[in-house]
């Protein structure tokens, strides 16, 4: 039987349930759009020079990017990829891969089962469907420290084996004092000169003091730049949601040595000022309560715990993940130093404490959130503990929740919004007993 139209009878009286009306989506700032067309063009430059038959490379993401700057090399990271996969929900055709055919334990960092499973579709080993097309091209070298973690160092062993590309690698120690040695500069300096040296012979290109010095120039001036940004949060209210700084921080991450991360971070401060003039923010409700957010931000659910937050009135304010890139240095030795004590890599309870427990103070927290990242076992392992004395001496409450940089199944929306709910009990009873005198 074909489908009819049915008309209402004569005299009937036609009723209609009014639809709310579509609440209008906030334009994106210009910064935003800005970053945007960053990330396109960092894709988009590699593919082109992969067709003119240059070489290629990926990268971790604490790694002297001015080495492959100065050269003029496309290199993209493969974490920052990641997460972008796991934000748009993208990710779990590549963990099924990696943990099924590639024969990967799931324990494995997130980040590193994507890659690892997107590496073997560039590789014509798996049959994963590509759902960006195919943006990161097959990598000819690979540019690693081990500043990270030691899982990172075997990823990219791995990747080598599988794709029989070189690792330019840096050897950076784990460093357990509040300061670097002379000795560890000499040490990790020499294999820098080593590095640029090899580097120049596997791609033919050619290092130029003058142009290191002006790519320099840029990447401080960048780093201030991204301090900056960061310290404004500190206004009340705040000028922006906090974590809408995760979304610029690949320009930090993978362009921190370009002009074009200058003049996006220009843009943001420009916006985040304008909105201090105005005493307005982008966050979108009342700031009842400040917290600082520790660990990499939860990926798959972002959008979830941002809802979550804001319909408790909580504003992030200060992150160590975030900062964790304004990272200072005007020379060769200056880059051996800083990279031996990169947050990642100086981070002994002692120094974590101390750092944080200035951000809780600087930026006026009514609270910490932690992130217990299945991906960060090392992190975790001394992260509870440091966050046990940060709330005993900064005297403000802190949470944990279960997670993921990359893999949804390690989260429980519940339980998330549970341990908000009790940390936002404490919080209110700490204000209300201030207000209190």
């Amino acid at each position: 039987m074909s489908e009819a139209t049915v008309a209402p009878a004569a005299g009937a009286v036609q009723t209609q349930t009014a639809q709310p009306a579509a609440k209008p989506k906030r334009p994106k700032p210009k910064s935003m759009l800005m970053i945007g067309e960053q990330t396109n063009a960092l894709f988009e430059n590699a593919r082109l020079a992969k067709e003119r038959g240059e070489k290629v490379g990926w990268s971790a993401s604490i790694f002297p990017q001015e080495i492959a700057e100065t050269l003029g090399l496309n290199v993209l990271y493969p974490e920052n990829h990641a997460a972008g996969i796991a934000a748009r929900h993208q990710a779990d055709p590549f963990l099924q891969e990696c943990e099924g055919p590639l024969g990967y334990n799931n324990d494995l960092c997130a980040y590193a089962k994507v890659n690892l499973a997107y590496a073997s579709v560039l590789n014509g080993e798996s049959e994963v469907e590509l759902p960006d097309g195919g943006k990161m091209v097959k990598p000819d070298f690979l540019l690693l420290t081990n500043n990270i973690c030691n899982q990172l160092t075997k990823w990219y062993e791995n990747l080598a084996y599988q794709l029989n590309i070189p690792v330019f690698f840096i050897d950076t120690c784990y460093n357990p004092w509040d300061y670097v040695t002379e000795t560890r500069v000499r040490y990790v300096r020499a294999q820098i000169d080593q590095l640029i040296q090899d580097l120049c012979a596997f791609t033919g290109k050619t290092w130029d003091e003058d142009r290191f010095r002006e790519v320099m120039t840029i990447s401080q001036r960048n780093s201030d730049l991204w301090e900056e940004a960061n310290g404004l949060l500190d206004h009340k209210p705040a000028p922006i949601g906090g974590f809408e700084l995760f979304n610029y921080m690949s320009a930090m991450v993978c362009n921190r040595g370009k002009p074009s991360t200058t003049a996006i971070l220009e843009q943001l401060i420009a916006e985040m000022q304008e909105h201090i003039r105005q005493g307005t923010s982008t966050f979108p409700a009342e700031q009842e309560y400040r917290v600082s957010w520790d660990g990499i931000a939860c990926w798959p659910y972002l959008s979830h715990n941002l809802r979550t937050l804001k319909k408790y009135g909580i504003n992030m304010v200060a992150s160590s993940y975030g900062k964790a890139w304004a990272i200072q240095y005007d020379d060769l030795d200056g880059m051996a130093r800083a990279y031996c004590f990169a947050s990642t890599n100086g981070d002994n309870a002692t120094t974590m404490l101390s750092r944080r427990l200035e951000a809780l103070n600087r930026f006026d927290c009514d609270g910490t959130i932690y992130h217990v990242n299945r991906s960060c076992k090392v992190m975790d392992c001394q992260m509870m503990e440091v966050q046990r004395q940060l709330s005993q001496q900064a005297g403000v409450p802190f949470t944990s929740f279960d997670g993921d940089q990359a893999d949804y199944r390690n989260f429980s929306e519940a339980q998330f919004e549970t341990r908000i709910q009790g940390l936002v009990e404490v919080m209110k009873q700490n204000k209300e007993a201030k207000q209190g005198g």
